[in-house]
Formats: C-alpha cells, sequence, structure tokens
C-alpha cells in the first residue's frame, strides 16, 4: 500500500509541475495618451499685456535757476489744484523785488517833477515869455521822464513775477508719480522737481508686434481685465497708436482710453488687453501633436469604437509659436494625440482620461 501511495503521490506533483511551465499569455500594453477634439477655431483672442497709465501727466519744474527750500509732498501723495508742491530760497528774488519798487518809486517822482517843468513851460510859452526851445526841452524830459517811469513799472513786474516763479504748484488735481530733487538741492531752470498726473482720467497702455498693431484702427474696442483680480474688467478703445515701432523691441505703443474704470484700476496696475476677432474657420493643433518623417506630416487620430491609434497624413497651413494650422486631412470631432506621438505604433490601444481631458 505504501507503494501505490508514493506513485499517486508522485504523479500529482508532476502534474503541478507541469501545469506551472505554462506561459500565460502576454497582456496587451495600453497607453495612456493626451488628445483633444477637433474644433475649427472661429473665433482669435488676442491678449497683450500692459499697465494703467494716466492720460495727463505733468513733469513740472521752476523756471529760474534756486535752492530748493522745501518739498512737502511725496510720491503717492494726492495734490490740489494751486497747492504749493515746492519752493525755492525766495531771499535774492525779494530783494530784487525791493530794488524794482524803489525804481519806481525814483521814477515817479522824476516824472513829477519833469510834468510840472513842462506844464509851467507850457504857460510861458503861450503868454511868450519863454522861447520855444526851452519848451521843446521840457517836453523832451517829460517823455523821457513817462518812457523810464514805463520801465520801472516793467521791471517791477517782472520781479513780482519772478518771485512767484519760487512756488512750484500743479494746475490740477492729482496725484504724484514721481519726484526728482530734494530739499537743499540747487536746481536749473527745467530740471523735473516733481511729477503729478491725474487720477480721474485713465487708460491702458501695451506695447504690440508691429504687424498686429499694423491692424488696428482708432475705435477698436478691447476688454482690459486686472491682472490681480480677473473679475474687474473694463472696456477700452484705441486712443492713440505710435506711428514708429521701438528700434529695440520693434513694438508699437497702443495706448487705450477707458469707459469708466472701476476703482481697482489704479495707475501702475498690471492688466491684459483682450480683443476677439472673428477668422475663417480653421484646426489649429499644438506642434506637439505634429509627426513628421518619411517626408511626410501626420497626427495620431483615436478610433473611439476600439481605442486604437492609426496615422493621418495633414496638410500643414501654416506654424506659430507652439502650434500649427491643418489646411487639409482632418475633420470637425476627430480626436487628435497632442504628445508622446514618436513613441506610439499603429493599432496601438490608448486610455483616453475621463471627460475627454486634453
Amino acid at each position: 500500500m505504501r507503494a501505490p501511495a508514493a506513485a499517486a503521490v508522485l504523479l500529482a506533483l508532476m502534474a503541478l509541475a507541469a501545469c506551472s511551465g505554462e506561459e500565460e499569455p502576454p497582456q496587451e500594453i495600453v497607453r495612456p495618451v493626451l488628445s483633444t477634439v477637433i474644433e475649427p477655431k472661429t473665433r482669435q483672442v488676442q491678449g497683450f499685456a500692459g499697465t494703467i497709465e494716466p492720460q495727463v501727466s505733468a513733469q513740472l519744474s521752476f523756471r529760474i535757476l534756486g535752492r530748493i527750500v522745501s518739498r512737502p509732498v511725496q510720491v503717492g501723495d494726492t495734490v490740489e489744484k494751486n497747492q504749493t508742491l515746492a519752493s525755492l530760497d525766495p531771499v535774492s528774488l525779494e530783494l530784487s523785488v525791493q530794488g524794482a519798487r524803489a525804481d519806481l518809486a525814483s521814477a515817479q517822482a522824476q516824472m513829477a517833477n519833469a510834468a510840472a517843468a513842462e506844464e509851467r513851460q507850457r504857460t510861458l510859452l503861450a503868454s511868450g515869455n519863454t522861447p520855444q526851445a526851452t519848451y521843446d526841452s521840457a517836453r523832451q524830459a517829460h517823455d523821457s521822464a513817462a518812457a523810464n517811469l514805463e520801465r520801472a513799472q516793467a521791471s517791477l513786474a517782472k520781479a513780482e513775477e519772478e518771485l512767484g516763479y519760487a512756488r512750484l504748484f500743479s494746475d490740477f488735481d492729482g496725484i504724484v508719480t514721481a519726484t526728482g530733487a530734494e530739499v537743499g538741492q540747487t536746481v536749473s531752470p527745467g530740471q523735473m522737481v516733481v511729477t503729478v498726473a491725474r487720477a480721474d482720467i485713465r487708460e491702458a497702455w501695451f506695447d504690440a508686434p508691429e504687424d498686429v498693431a499694423g491692424e488696428l484702427e482708432i475705435g477698436t474696442p478691447f476688454e482690459v481685465v486686472l491682472q490681480s483680480q480677473p473679475s474687474i474688467r473694463a472696456q477700452g478703445k484705441v486712443r492713440e497708436i505710435a506711428p514708429q515701432a521701438d528700434p529695440t523691441t520693434r513694438t508699437r505703443r497702443v495706448k487705450l482710453t477707458l469707459a469708466d474704470p472701476p476703482s481697482a484700476f489704479r495707475m501702475g496696475a498690471t492688466m491684459t488687453a483682450r480683443r476677439v476677432t472673428d477668422v475663417p474657420a480653421s484646426i489649429v493643433l499644438p506642434l506637439t501633436a505634429l509627426l513628421e518623417q518619411d517626408g511626410k506630416t501626420q497626427v495620431w487620430v483615436v478610433d473611439p469604437a476600439n481605442s486604437t491609434v492609426s496615422p493621418r497624413e495633414v496638410k500643414v497651413g501654416s506654424r506659430s509659436a507652439g502650434s500649427f494650422v491643418v489646411a487639409s486631412g482632418l475633420d470637425a470631432g476627430a480626436r487628435v494625440v497632442t504628445a508622446g506621438v514618436h513613441s506610439l505604433a499603429e493599432g496601438q490601444k490608448v486610455a483616453v482620461p475621463q471627460g475627454g481631458a486634453q
């Protein structure tokens, strides 16, 4: 009985060994891919980054040479019309005014004497008690005194006006956006001391490539979106396009007039100016979807029935940074692989993320 039992055990072990030696068929690899469904593009969105700037801004400077003794404003301060922004040392200017007033008083006295002398000589000439030459001399002295008086009056007015130049003020309500000189500094005429911008009239400025700027016209509408708060928006229209491109960047400055901009559109804030235009229907794909080999341009199309991919030859219309336009070879609704196109094989099974994520 022991021999048959041992034989049975041996047969069972041999059967198990035979079963374990059978190779399982290899499982087909299903590769996840990124893809997109073809939807012809009928609208084009252009976006340009820029800043909110004042439409009216003035660089204020003194008209005369002098040393600054006060500048009570700083960058960011709100100023009112005719508010003093800076002052020069007025001592020398006040002395000039005093001298001009003294000269005027002297000229007035000389004028009074000359007028009285001319009146006496006129009376004597009428009665025949003075020669004509004496009266002519008195009249000439009177005319000269009158001219000196007029000159003294003009000199006083000029001196008083120059005294007023020692005070720098704004012609409108606004915000100080820059300063160019400090207290104690001697400034020359025309040197920027304070820059003031009107806060009530704001614009959006951005730089556009020459080809884009050439397509714009005055009045072209844009949507302006604040980058820090995309929910805050305003409408704008092109007010000005720079006639020449910047020699370094080859871009042209475009200025948009904003219609009732929100208070969040502060000067210097970054924004994006967007323009939506209708374009002929076209299919645009990322360059990562393009497979170029053996002189052919192809894309991988996903078969929704069996989740396999097959190459589809297409004709490329144009290329730009990161994308290309399909001139022919694809129809709307087709799903195209957009990444890893060089590692796929025809008929390979792929997995598309739930929801058709790209």
